[in-house]
């Protein structure tokens, strides 16, 4: 069996990826995203953290989190979003109906990928380029074509705290501005 290591430092800010099973588009209607954001608000209940940023795709997830000064455990978090997403799921009857003979006997659903990527953020410039690569991958999947156009996003609300300008990687109207 795979020995997985994963940094744990008190305190650490992390960039997240998560990812539903075999990319279906679990988190393409208003519903999932609420049943998500609901599954967030309760493991920030129970586990405080800092929610940073973050940005939901139809079939993936980023976040970039910080934990508390002496709590180094994300991949419990993780977890326990996971576990009460797919719940909220099942009691709407929204589970997908055929699930792999392997993942029946883990007592797993068709709801995400096994595993999660993480990164603990080094420095500034790291957090920087983690906050915009976060912003910019609606536009990288071809979803819209500007930062801004994408809804489910915390770029937003980094623009009013002026982090962002408005145009940001935005190529309407005529700007050329340029996002990575």
């Amino acid at each position: 069996m795979p020995q997985y290591r994963r940094t744990h430092i008190p305190g650490c800010t992390v960039f997240l990826t998560l990812v539903s099973y075999d990319r279906s588009p679990l988190f393409s209607t208003a519903e999932s995203i609420k049943l998500l954001r609901q599954s967030l608000s309760t493991v920030l209940t129970e586990m405080p953290f800092q929610f940073v940023a973050g940005v939901v795709l139809p079939e993936h997830l980023h976040f970039i989190w910080t934990l508390p000064e002496q709590d180094s455990n994300y991949s419990q978090r993780v977890g326990r979003m996971k576990v009460l997403f797919t719940q909220a799921l099942r009691g709407k009857g929204c589970l997908p109906t055929t699930v792999s003979r392997s993942r029946q006997k883990h007592r797993e659903s068709d709801v995400w990928q096994r595993r999660f990527w993480e990164h603990t953020i080094r420095d500034e410039a790291d957090f920087r380029n983690h906050m915009d690569y976060l912003h910019y991958n609606p536009v990288k999947h071809g979803l819209v074509k500007c930062p801004h156009e994408w809804e489910v996003s915390s770029f937003h609300r980094w623009v009013q705290r002026g982090r962002y300008e408005p145009d940001w990687g935005c190529c309407c109207k005529g700007n050329k501005s340029v996002g990575r």
